[in-house]
């Protein structure tokens, strides 16, 4: 009897860990939507414009909302529409590649420190120390004035910065899965260590890798568009989010602040949809863990 009423109460808690794990709830949900016409906008936005986004008119400069130009114009006359639209690209493509190259780096690294252990996993867990202690935004302004100003440098510097973020949360999980069960009746029946990590450990903590690599995203969004901001990412006359607040800023002094706060809502809900989500995943990864 008391055996059923164990496996009962063991079937009640998967089902509700099942169910935590699957619920997304409303903020979830609108975070995804938001996303998802972001990217859309990324993909067709400059289509829909119809307006070539650097074209200079000095005669219509600060030209307010009109059939033409759906959000008017900045200091330079150029469409804010086709601008926010054509600076989607560049705000996200980045950020993208920061945390691809840092997620794939870090997970490396972090499984094989893990799978090696000794000597090899104190070593790596020392340089990723050593990298966490420097912000990435610091690291990303030291490269632009090493190498230039520009999107490459910066995205170069950030995908370092940014490694030890995902390196350490991976191998913290990957340590947990090497120590089961499952993976010493793999090595007794003479499966190879990399085939363990990438066929059974990898996909096992795959949930934990993608929440962390979304809530990344956001941070990159952010170190970005402030090193856009500043002058260091992206140069004129390319649009960029950050960039478009940076010289927003000259036209809120004259009444004219669409151009900075337009780019500025645009960052916030990209970021706060990326970080919900985020949230979101973690949440479901470790109800499944």
């Amino acid at each position: 009897m008391s055996t059923a009423a164990a496996d009962g109460r063991m079937i009640a808690r998967t089902a509700r860990r099942i169910r935590r794990a699957g619920a997304f709830g409303i903020s979830g949900w609108t975070a995804v939507g938001a996303l998802a016409l972001i990217v859309l906008i990324t993909a067709i936005g400059p289509l829909l414009s119809g307006v070539d986004p650097n074209a200079v008119s000095l005669s219509e400069a600060y030209q307010d909302p009109v059939a033409g130009h759906l959000l008017g114009t900045d200091a330079s006359g150029r469409d804010l529409f086709a601008r926010l639209m054509i600076g989607s690209r560049t705000a996200l493509l980045g950020p993208f590649l920061v945390v691809l190259v840092s997620t794939v780096l870090g997970t490396a690294l972090a499984l094989a420190a893990v799978w090696f252990g000794g000597w090899f996993d104190q070593l790596v867990v020392r340089v990723m120390d050593a990298v966490f202690a420097f912000p990435g935004l610091l690291l990303a302004i030291l490269a632009t004035a090493l190498f230039g100003a520009g999107l490459p440098a910066a995205i170069a510097a950030l995908s370092i910065a940014y490694i030890p973020y995902i390196g350490r949360i991976v191998r913290s999980a990957a340590l947990r899965e090497r120590n089961l069960p499952y993976v010493a009746a793999l090595r007794v029946q003479g499966v190879r260590g990399v085939l363990i990590s990438l066929k059974h450990i990898l996909p096992n903590i795959s949930g934990l890798i993608v929440a962390n690599a979304t809530l990344a995203f956001g941070f990159a969004l952010m170190d970005l568009a402030g090193l856009s901001f500043i002058g260091l990412g992206v140069q004129p006359p390319t649009a960029d989010w950050g960039a478009m607040v940076g010289t927003g800023m000259s036209g809120i002094l004259q009444g004219h602040p669409d151009e900075a706060l337009f780019a500025s809502a645009l960052i916030v809900i990209t970021v706060a949809a990326v970080n919900v989500l985020g949230d979101r995943l973690t949440e479901r990864s470790e109800a499944l863990s």
